[in-house]
């Protein structure tokens, strides 16, 4: 059974930064290499994808409202995946969720939330 805890939100000024871990637990080979990636859902908004990439290495995907200011990059622990968010603005309030799904042939990732089986709690960011 897997299981994602993220940790890492709360409440920063605008043009400031956070940074997100997202741990999985309960895969039982450290072979796969499924894709983690970072979605987040405003109030009265849907779901929507803010980065992705596939653990054990391959090319990020950002949404096009993050990029340059966020950066995904995995972490020293096993399934562990950082989101790093700079020059965060007002309109990056939102609960933050982290998800596992399989990867494209090639070892791409999307950013559709249906493509996402496994999800965290979620982490409130809210930027003000």
């Amino acid at each position: 059974h897997v299981q994602l805890v993220e940790s890492g939100g709360g409440s920063v000024q605008a043009g400031g930064t956070q940074r997100l871990t997202c741990t999985a637990s309960g895969y039982a080979t450290s072979t796969i290499r499924p894709c983690m990636g970072w979605f987040r859902q405003a109030p009265g908004k849907e779901r929507e994808g803010v980065a992705a990439l596939r653990i054990g290495g391959g090319t990020a995907v950002y949404a096009d409202s993050v990029k340059g200011r966020f950066t995904i990059s995995q972490g020293d622990a096993p399934f562990t995946m950082h989101l790093q968010m700079d020059s965060l603005k007002p309109e990056d309030t939102a609960m933050y969720y982290c998800a596992t799904g399989p990867s494209r042939d090639g070892g791409s990732c999307l950013l559709s939330p249906p493509l996402y089986s496994n999800w965290g709690q979620g982490t409130q960011v809210t930027v003000s």
